[in-house]
């Protein structure tokens, strides 16, 4: 599966706006019901439960997101970048800029977490979260996370 099997069409934003965790997801989540036509609010409910759970914040500056919910049909999500770094709680103790919100049916163990695994190999890459923080604007960022970059289960 490639990385743009994930990614709708204006599934990806750069210099989104939030001062909290909370708004971050809010926003993100927004993003979703435009992109992925998924209803923002229990989507956001959904993804605030998993957040309970455990931080998903995995260090330099990224953060991925992610929730099991009925309200798609195939694993997909959406990216930002923020303006300003966010709180997610990484072990590092460094905010995330770079934000990956990943959402898979209720049934999609092992595809949900193929697809974390492979978000999660893209943004240990130095040269990839640079070239992100560099990008000029959206379709930059997404020409980067869509640039051929596959799981091991294509």
């Amino acid at each position: 599966m490639a990385l743009s099997d994930l990614l709708p069409p204006g599934g990806v934003v750069a210099d989104l706006n939030a001062t909290s965790r909370k708004q971050a997801l809010h926003a993100l989540c927004e993003l979703a019901q435009k992109s992925l036509h998924v209803p923002a609010r229990p989507l956001l409910d959904a993804v605030t439960e998993r957040e309970r759970l455990g931080a998903t914040g995995v260090g330099d500056g990224v953060a991925i997101p992610h929730a099991r919910t009925d309200l798609v049909d195939r694993v997909c999500g959406v990216f930002a970048r923020f303006k300003h770094a966010v709180d997610f709680d990484a072990p590092d103790g460094r905010p995330a800029d770079l934000v990956f919100l990943l959402i898979a049916p209720e049934d999609a163990g092992a595809e949900h977490l193929k697809a974390l695994a492979q978000i999660s190999r893209l943004f240990r890459r130095q040269d990839i979260r640079q070239a992100l923080r560099a990008a000029p604007d959206s379709a930059a960022l997404e020409g980067i996370l869509n640039s051929g970059v596959r799981s091991d289960a294509a």
